[in-house]
């Protein structure tokens, strides 16, 4: 008789070092320490060129469920686009160049948005330097920067260092800085449409923190406790103490992440649909992504298009005729979705996809435990009532609240996902 298969994703547990700030071998976890015992086991590799990206570069989730899903290593967007800047292809691309010719022919401004950060996991600002130079070499001269500060992929103070950077490039370069928003409000992933309102608000309705010096307006919310990741807006006044720039109907909007999964909700509510609940409305813009980051957007020019890999786990499952079920709370559904199935959207023949509510609290340390219990008790009864042949599940807590840095929450988090990972497995092995 054929068996059944169930992977568990266990997001953010790797392997640590063993000392006193290894919050998963401080943790309890007597059940996945069991498997490691009793049954064979192995290591991967989650950085770098094994996984698609340049050498040295870490991991992160998109990147790790897009190698497994395709079984193989998938070359990831940084490395593509860092290559066309750097054989100076993307100085021909002709999505950018028709984006710039339009601005210029009717007088429109330009706004640039995305994750300031060297981080490499959802931006890189090299790519934001290299658009701003493009923008000058076109001959523009109305040119904004909507900065999303990070803190997270990276030092939660390090905002500051990279609009430096940022403010000197732009002084031989086409650009001012319009905004600075914390990744918190501006990146939001998890339907917090409040979050995307303030900023929202700032971009459209230049609403927010005025200030006429951005660095000296990040510096004082340093002094206050506020870090990058939360900064509130931060509206740049010009000379006449009215807003550098707001984003208005016809103007040109190219957002400059490449991983496609926090700045989707940013995208809707700026171009695809009214938010009448939230007071946004969706405006009449020429938007660019640099990446496409949902099939379902309409009117959105893109200026890397995916290599989507062939072959990938779900498609070869439903072209056996298998029962697939994709499982995750909210946080990391598009993981096991989306990036599982290799940049596709739509489910396969035969798979189910399962999305259990992530907690809505402010940070995930206030509840380590997120929804994972939700998910578990979900896949139990999947389990015992439909008997899949294939299982993709994501346990979301230990990289979600180990970004929140705080040891006793990630500890709980970790030791959550052990109980929970016991039950699965259980219940999976009784069903065969």
């Amino acid at each position: 008789m054929a068996k059944k298969v169930a992977l568990l994703i266990l997001d953010g547990w790797g392997l640590g070092d063993g000392t006193k700030a290894d919050a998963i071998t401080i943790a309890k976890t007597p059940f996945v320490d069991s498997l490691l015992q009793n049954y064979p086991n192995s290591t991967l590799v989650t950085s770098g060129e094994a996984v698609g990206l340049p050498e040295g570069q870490m991991g992160n989730s998109e990147v790790g469920h897009l190698n497994i899903g395709a079984g193989r290593i998938v070359y990831q967007d940084l490395g593509k686009i860092n290559k066309a800047i750097k054989d100076k292809t993307i100085d021909e691309n002709p999505v950018l160049l028709e984006a710039f010719a339009f601005a210029k022919k009717n007088n429109k401004a330009i706004h640039f948005l995305g994750l300031l950060s060297e981080g490499g996991v959802h931006s890189s600002q090299k790519h934001l330097l290299k658009l701003c130079d493009m923008a000058k070499d076109n001959g523009l001269k109305d040119v904004f920067i909507h900065a999303f500060t990070d803190g997270r992929d990276v030092d939660p103070k390090s905002g500051f260092g990279y609009l430096s950077v940022l403010q000197q490039h732009l002084g031989q370069s086409a650009g001012k800085i319009a905004t600075v928003i914390g990744r918190y409000y501006a990146m939001d992933r998890d339907k917090r449409w409040e979050r995307i309102k303030l900023a929202y608000d700032a971009m459209v309705y230049g609403q927010g923190t005025f200030t006429k010096d951005p660095l000296a307006a990040v510096k004082e919310n340093y002094e206050n406790g506020i870090t990058d990741e939360f900064l509130k807006p931060i509206v740049v006044l010009g000379d006449e103490g009215l807003p550098v720039a707001t984003i208005k109907e016809g103007d040109v909007v190219i957002c400059f992440n490449f991983r496609t999964d926090r700045c989707r909700e940013i995208t809707m509510a700026l171009h695809q649909q009214d938010f009448p609940e939230f007071e946004m409305k969706k405006l009449d813009l020429y938007f660019l992504t640099l990446t496409k980051y949902d099939d379902r957007f309409t009117d959105v020019k893109v200026v890397f298009e995916k290599d989507k890999p062939a072959n990938t786990l779900g498609e070869v499952l439903e072209a056996h005729g298998k029962q697939q079920v994709r499982i995750a709370e909210t946080e990391k559904y598009p993981h096991v979705s989306f990036f599982f199935s290799g940049g596709r959207e739509e489910p396969f023949h035969g798979e189910k996809r399962i999305m259990i509510p992530s907690p809505k609290v402010p940070t995930y340390d206030m509840q380590p435990e997120m929804s994972a219990f939700e998910v578990t008790q979900a896949i139990v009864e999947e389990i015992e009532k439909n008997e899949p042949d294939f299982i993709c599940l994501n346990y979301a807590n230990p990289d979600m609240v180990g970004h929140t840095g705080d040891f006793n929450a990630i500890v709980k988090a970790v030791e959550t996902v052990d109980a929970c990972t016991q039950k699965v497995v259980e219940k999976g092995l009784e069903k065969g």
